[in-house]
């Protein structure tokens, strides 16, 4: 393919985005990914800020529980990260965890104290990272943990207020976006992450009641994880039309076919990409300019991302070496220089 098909072909992956008063320079998403750093260290800023040299539109740092925030997590610690990213160009949002790491929970195990404990440390940790400079926060209500057992039949066995029928199984959702709203005003975004189905569980018409609902509450994007059953952001499209706000759509994006294609078929508004990113963050900018060729593929190994992940130690990517073969070329490009720069090694 010519430089000149594939600025065409992907022209829409560049394309900006407002949301609200945030502007997005791509419909490229940095997802949530963690990554056994400490996020307000030099490893963990440096990690971030590559990630948005490599030019994407909105970063969404990996899940962090909102216990950590107003002792540990302070605004003054979090804005190094914040300036990092910004100063990269990027947009910068986080996400945030309803309870510790590792505390196993289910959703009939918590007291109501319990839960309104959760929500004013949603609060907190929204306020926090407000001050700090963040375009947003995401609470994370997918992948089988606690907010989304919380809405699943199958796992939440209350017989309160917030278990048994789809609107009680809604209500810690839409009171944590309650929550976050009041807390920092109308103009800070808030973003949820939410898993469209469920085997044997909620269907894919339930999470479409529950965005609208979220919706009303104040979220200005919907984040779908996993958004690709059969074809790309095929499970993120009933909600894509159901919202007023845009949606992110995830899995196997690092195609730019696959990802043109969720943008132009109007399943999502924007497009996140996790392993494809970590093995070469440079992914937006060599695909903008047509450098298709230059781009360091991830092999879909888990040898070092995964695998690390579940080791306990700092994620990696086995293309590490590859990408050292343009990374020096690319950042004098683009004046990646700043103090926080981490070498691709």
């Amino acid at each position: 393919m010519s430089q000149q098909q594939a600025l065409s072909d992907y022209s829409i992956l560049f394309r900006s985005l407002q949301v609200k008063s945030v502007p997005l320079r791509n419909r490229i998403v940095v997802p949530p990914m963690v990554t056994n750093r400490d996020i307000v260290g030099p490893d963990g800023i440096q990690w971030y800020q590559r990630l948005a040299g490599g030019g994407a539109g909105l970063v969404i740092v990996e899940a962090t529980s909102v216990d950590r925030f107003g002792g540990e997590l302070c605004a003054d610690r979090l804005r190094h990260l914040v300036d990092a990213v910004h100063q990269e160009g990027a947009a910068i949002a986080i996400q945030l965890f309803p309870v510790t790491f590792g505390s196993s929970v289910a959703p009939q195990d918590l007291s109501q104290s319990d839960i309104e404990k959760i929500k004013k440390g949603y609060a907190v940790a929204a306020r926090e990272c407000q001050e700090a400079g963040f375009d947003g926060v995401e609470p994370h209500g997918a992948h089988g943990f606690l907010l989304n057992q919380f809405f699943s039949p199958l796992k939440n066995l209350r017989k309160d207020d917030y278990g048994g029928a789809l609107a009680n199984r809604m209500r810690l959702g839409r009171e944590i976006v309650q929550s976050i709203r009041n807390e920092v005003g109308d103009e800070f975004l808030v973003l949820y992450r939410h898993t469209p189905r469920e085997d044997g569980g909620y269907t894919i018409d339930d999470s479409v009641a529950f965005a609208r609902a979220l919706v009303d509450e104040g979220v200005d994007i919907m984040d779908v994880s996993p958004a690709s059953d059969k074809e790309p952001a095929d499970l993120a499209a009933p909600i894509k039309q159901a919202v007023s706000c845009p949606v992110i759509a995830v899995n196997d994006m690092d195609d730019p076919d696959r990802a043109a294609t969720a943008l132009r078929e109007e399943r999502a508004d924007l497009i996140a990409i996790g392993r494809g990113l970590i093995a070469d963050p440079q992914w937006p900018r060599k695909v903008s300019e047509g450098r298709l060729d230059e781009v360091v593929q991830c092999l879909k190994c888990n040898e070092k991302c995964h695998g690390n992940l579940a080791k306990g130690l700092p994620i990696g990517c086995v293309q590490w070496a590859s990408t050292d073969q343009c990374a020096d070329r690319d950042n004098k490009a683009h004046g990646a220089g700043s103090k926080y720069r981490l070498s691709t090694r």
